[in-house]
């Protein structure tokens, strides 16, 4: 399933060699043209006559970066992208290309005083135990600038859900994949950026290389649909079908293509949500406001858990967002 590959790739920012061989490998026979610029960024064309559209979807993960070493043979570590460090202790993660095992160590509640126990927990309170007993040991076996992610496998439990990790943003990328098998009118520009969860920086480049009209932001999405969490704090919802963004950190989108996309799925009767939340960014706000900008609109799959060790999300709601974006692609001339 191209879905589970994706999602098991390693690819945290700045490091998304992998994913990207894997896309190349995909989409070549789908598309006209191919290049990975010099950010490594993926900007495939499928030519058309109609508006140029650039779909993004970001190949990069959240994950970590080696940054020292400890006397007794654990490695000291920082995070690439979002990752809140009350997350971390004792999480299994893959370090580098090798994928050498680690475990993310803190300190037992047992041996922590009272005013450990009510303090929130720091990268710095952790390490990562790679099974080494001294420093130079574990420097045959790591380098500083080695990248790490969590070690987790993508599954299908319950009633049609996924779990695994990276599904920001490897949802996105595997709907614009799939997307891409397909004919349109207008001139499409697919970007598989990188670094989007340290800034959009991958997004900035090829958006200003392509120059698009209209921009859409393909994206795996906040999902709060907890006991815990009111209904009407939810963001998002798993199983109520893709989510269409109003607002975010970095973009108010655009209510004319937003509203042409929910014309699209009202009248092709693809479920759809709106995504109450104006937390987080995306590629989008790099899309608008790079060279003469471009009308925005970001669709995204709902997903519970983000940005940790495992997310889920519902294997309808990935469909239903590959059939609103095919749908709505053919409708601009």
């Amino acid at each position: 399933m191209l879905l589970e590959r994706l999602c098991n790739a390693t690819g945290p920012s700045g490091y998304e060699g992998d994913v990207r061989n894997l896309i190349k490998e995909e989409i070549v026979k789908y598309v006209d043209e191919m290049k990975v610029d010099k950010m490594g960024n993926i900007i495939a064309h499928k030519k058309g006559k109609g508006k140029k559209v650039i779909v993004d979807a970001h190949m990069d993960e959240v994950g970590f970066i080696i940054t020292g070493y400890n006397e007794d043979g654990t490695l000291k570590f920082y995070s690439l992208g979002g990752i809140a460090a009350n997350l971390l202790p004792a999480k299994v993660v893959l370090i580098g290309k090798k994928k050498i095992p680690g475990v993310i160590g803190f300190k037992p509640i047992h041996l922590q005083s009272a005013e450990e126990r009510k303090k929130s927990v720091a990268y710095s309170d952790c390490c990562i135990d790679i099974g080494s007993n001294s420093k130079e040991e574990t420097k045959k076996h790591v380098s500083l600038g080695d990248f790490a992610v969590m070690d987790t496998v993508f599954g299908e439990f319950g009633e049609g859900l996924y779990k695994g990790k990276a599904f920001d943003d490897r949802m996105g990328c595997a709907v614009l994949i799939e997307a891409l098998k397909e004919n349109y009118s207008c001139d499409l520009y697919a970007v598989f950026n990188v670094q989007e969860e340290v800034g959009e920086r991958g997004a900035y480049v090829a958006a200003f290389n392509v120059k698009a009209d209209i921009g859409i932001a393909l994206e795996g999405t906040i999902c709060a649909d907890m006991p815990s969490v009111p209904k009407h704090l939810r963001a998002t919802e798993v199983g109520r079908g893709p989510a269409i963004s109003i607002m975010d950190k970095t973009s108010i989108f655009n209510q004319e293509v937003a509203r042409e996309i929910m014309a699209v799925a009202s009248e092709k009767k693809i479920p759809y949500q709106l995504r109450r939340a104006i937390a987080g960014g995306n590629d989008a706000g790099a899309i608008h406001m790079s060279g003469e900008g471009a009308k925005i609109a970001t669709i995204s799959v709902p997903c519970r858990y983000i940005h940790s060790s495992l997310s889920v999300a519902s294997k309808s709601d990935f469909e239903n967002t590959k059939k609103l974006l095919v749908e709505y692609l053919k409708t601009i001339v």
